[in-house]
């Protein structure tokens, strides 16, 4: 089915429609939700289109964009990407006229598709006005059908649809729709810290509360490493980047290994996972408290393991003092896998190692308050305050920098004759950008099969890893050198 449409090669209308539950909220209450929307698309668009302009109020928003065709399809990305947005239209806006003159611009926009197909009409007017939304639909289409060698007209399978709205004294042909994320703009609600593993689980409990509109810093425990971390900075990066880029959110990394030496020293094998739960949450607090934040959030779901059946989620929620959200709390792994793929995460956290569930090897499922106290009576609690101590704070938007400081890969700017360079980029993003180096071998190996093709290669050989960002492939370039091969390097071409 067709909708008609022009190219963009000229300024751009998109009439963005709230989510529902805006509409129904109080009035002041809106008005806030409403208000805070147009400053974080003004914040959006500007950093996207400098002529952008952001406009409207109670029913709708109105986003006017310049004439360039690539700025407007990423502006049309990002309102498919920003929370508070039921869908949004593309919209040719002409000043309304006779139902005679509204006839002649349909069949200037769509005259020459309805030959020989059938087409429908759909009319929505808001004012007041000598003729319905029917007469509208009636009068158009008897004219089409004269004029334009139409099929016929059909209200339910129409090849060809027309849309149009009619408000006041103005009269907007409908282009294209598109659909938006939902939920509330952000800002509106609370900040809160989410605790993320990099994980599914973790990953689509933050995304969850940035569709509610609230506003999710990022806490994680380091417990494998520079690898581990390095891919959890790279999916709060892209969570911020795609969804929250209006706003300032922080990541938060507490070096874990410590603690996790001291579970395994001291604390009962049954209890661990329970007990490294508490002193996440325990950290979690101080810090959450330190940034005036309201409520921790988790990705647990019942007895998806054994820290989360109900006896042992209420034992590790007694040592928090901040309300703990679990929006995940009844989802399937199914289900949470599902939304992951949806949302761009999966790629991710499917190469993410799962460190909190190697720890326990029997692990209770109905941990007790005093089995608990009693496995941590010789836990040091020096050392989680030491962890807490060495926190490191930065800003989401600064990730990608941080990723290039510190890291033990090694980076080369150019490649060898000889060395064979692994553009492990997923397979679109090869097809869209191919990446040709005169002279030197470009083996495609996306990220997700490095694990079960990279033996079979020559071990005499070096090898390059590329992505374009260089944040992928310093993370399997320190998997592959943490598992013993040490004729791996990261390519980093130079900007031309």
């Amino acid at each position: 089915m067709l909708c008609f449409c022009a190219p963009y090669t000229s300024h751009m209308k998109l009439i963005i429609k709230f989510f529902p539950e805006i509409t129904i909220k109080t009035r002041q209450v809106r008005k806030r939700f409403v208000s805070q929307l147009k400053s974080n698309l003004r914040l959006l668009m500007a950093a996207i289109d400098s002529q952008a302009k952001v406009n409207g109020s109670w029913d709708s928003l109105q986003v006017v964009l310049g004439p360039d065709p690539e700025l407007q399809a990423r502006a049309i990305e990002r309102l498919c990407n920003t929370p508070g947005i039921a869908h949004f239209l593309e919209v040719h806006d002409y000043p309304l006229g006779t139902l005679d003159e509204l006839a002649e611009l349909c069949i200037q926009n769509v005259g020459q598709q309805l030959t020989g197909r059938r087409f429908g009409i759909r009319c929505k007017r808001v004012g007041n006005h000598p003729f319905s939304s029917q007469e509208v639909s009636a009068h158009i289409g008897q004219i089409l059908m004269q004029r334009c060698h139409a099929a016929g007209v059909s209200l339910k399978d129409p090849d060809v649809w027309i849309k149009l709205e009619i408000r006041d004294q103005r009269v907007w042909l409908i282009q294209a729709r598109h659909e938006g994320m939902g939920g509330f703009p952000l800002g509106t609600m609370e900040p809160v810290l989410s605790l993320l593993s990099g994980g599914f689980d973790s990953t689509v409990a933050s995304y969850q509360m940035l569709q509610r509109g609230l506003l999710p810093h990022f806490i994680f425990f380091n417990l494998g490493g520079r690898a581990h971390e390095l891919g959890v900075r790279q999916v709060a990066h892209y969570l911020w980047e795609r969804y929250a880029a209006s706003h300032r959110l922080r990541f938060i990394s507490v070096p874990f290994e410590g603690v996790v030496a001291q579970l395994l020293e001291n604390v009962e094998n049954s209890q661990m996972g329970v007990v490294l739960k508490r002193m996440m949450l325990r950290a979690a607090n101080r810090i959450a408290e330190r940034l005036d934040l309201d409520a921790l959030v988790t990705g647990e779901a019942i007895a998806q393991v054994a820290s989360q059946t109900l006896p042992n989620l209420a034992v590790i929620d007694q040592v928090s003092d901040l309300l703990v959200l679990r929006p995940l709390i009844t989802t399937s792994k199914t289900d949470i896998i599902d939304t992951a793929r949806r949302i761009g995460t999966d790629a991710f956290s499917s190469t993410m190692p799962e460190y909190c569930g190697v720890i326990s090897v029997n692990p209770s499922i109905r941990s007790r308050p005093a089995q608990v106290a009693e496995a941590e009576a010789t836990f040091d609690f020096s050392v989680l305050e030491a962890a807490i101590q060495a926190a490191h704070y930065a800003d989401c938007c600064d990730l990608e920098n941080d990723l290039e400081e510190g890291s033990v890969v090694e980076l080369v700017e150019e490649a060898l004759v000889g060395q064979v360079v692994l553009d492990i980029r997923a397979s679109d993003e090869q097809d869209a950008r191919p990446l040709h180096l005169s002279g030197i071998e470009v083996v495609s190996m996306p990220f997700y099969t490095l694990g079960s093709r990279f033996a079979a290669l020559d071990p005499a050989r070096a090898y390059l890893l590329y992505c374009e960002k260089g944040i992928m492939s310093q993370l399997h370039a320190q998997y592959l050198l943490d598992a013993g091969h040490d004729n791996i390097r990261v390519l980093r071409l130079r900007k031309r």
